[in-house]
């Protein structure tokens, strides 16, 4: 029984290690046909920002870019930087690569969990190998002590032929062997009922163990699942935001987008640029961008560049 167990614990990593080769196989081919897909995070603490920085190869062309706060900035093209005017030419290439990566990044987390159960497998494999040998051990033990016994009783025979008057001694050494026996036989017994109760406790700790598995599967597709609410909910940010930015210079508050530092919208008042608006632009703001107004919104444009969104949304 060891030695199958021992040949399933090898053929299971035998698997694990096809596996990873089979994948390290399948990113050189998917480089080798034109399209592979590199992604790192960065996260400043310091300056409060996220930063992903993306390097993609897709239809023949290198792609070089980071991802500031959800807006692409530092854009080449095999090598060539991109001018910011110049993005929009890009972003079905680049949504297709970001969407991939969100893809892969899904897969990598099932990878993890579906390696962790097989390394659980393995090493319960390597502890019922233990288990058996352990009751080979005893069995040769057992097999050992029989054989002696069986010496025993052969030389006991050969003396009770030639020495009768030793019979009587002889029936109280056979009478403390059987009970010897009665006491061995106990303990196997005892011990066949435990080997069964470990059994019963590993088939309750896989049942656990696969419950578990699922648990964190559907956990994954309600993580994927927010993460493209978070998305969309941000794109749409972005879509009012360039909206009220337009209203603004249509209506002469400011001069263009780049004169507009700063936004806040509530239920009381609008301030541009840190300028508090009268209360009849504030009322027509207030009811065209009635989502920003209800959260608590807040825009500001730094001259370093940096684009920031910020909305407290209060939920009843």
């Amino acid at each position: 029984m060891n030695i199958k167990i021992l040949k399933s614990t090898l053929l299971s990593l035998a698997a694990m290690a096809s596996a990873v080769t089979i994948n390290a196989q399948e990113k050189k081919s998917e480089k080798d046909s034109g399209q592979y897909h590199s992604y790192d995070i960065i996260k400043n603490d310091g300056a409060g920002k996220l930063k992903e920085s993306v390097q993609s190869l897709d239809d023949g062309k290198e792609y070089r870019f980071d991802i500031v706060n959800d807006k692409v900035t530092n854009l080449h093209v095999d090598g060539v930087m991109v001018p910011a005017d110049k993005y929009a030419q890009y972003d079905p290439v680049v949504g297709r690569i970001r969407k991939q990566i969100k893809i892969d990044q899904v897969q990598a987390r099932k990878d993890q969990v579906q390696a962790r159960l097989d390394q659980k497998r393995a090493l319960k494999d390597q502890n019922q190998a233990r288990l058996d040998q352990a009751q080979a051990r005893r069995d040769q033990a057992n097999a050992s002590i029989d054989r002696e016994q069986a010496e025993k009783n052969e030389v006991q025979a050969k003396l009770s032929e030639d020495l009768a008057r030793k019979d009587q001694a002889n029936a109280r050494l056979d009478k403390e062997q059987a009970e010897k026996d009665e006491a061995q036989a106990k303990l196997e017994q005892d011990q066949a009922m435990k080997e069964q109760a470990n059994a019963k406790l590993d088939q309750e700790q896989a049942e656990k163990e696969q419950v578990q598995a699922k648990l964190d599967q559907e956990q994954a597709e309600k993580d994927q699942l927010q993460a493209k609410i978070d998305q969309k909910q941000a794109e749409e940010d972005q879509r009012l935001m360039k909206s009220m930015i337009s209203d603004l210079i249509k209506d002469g508050i400011i001069p263009d987008e780049k004169s507009l530092t700063s936004v806040t919208l509530n239920s009381t008042e609008l301030t541009v640029n840190d300028k508090k608006q009268p209360d009849a632009v504030f009322g027509r703001y207030k009811e065209k961008y009635n989502r920003f107004a209800t959260g608590n919104f807040s825009y500001s444009n730094n001259q370093n560049g940096y684009h920031g969104i910020h909305m407290n949304r209060h939920t009843k």
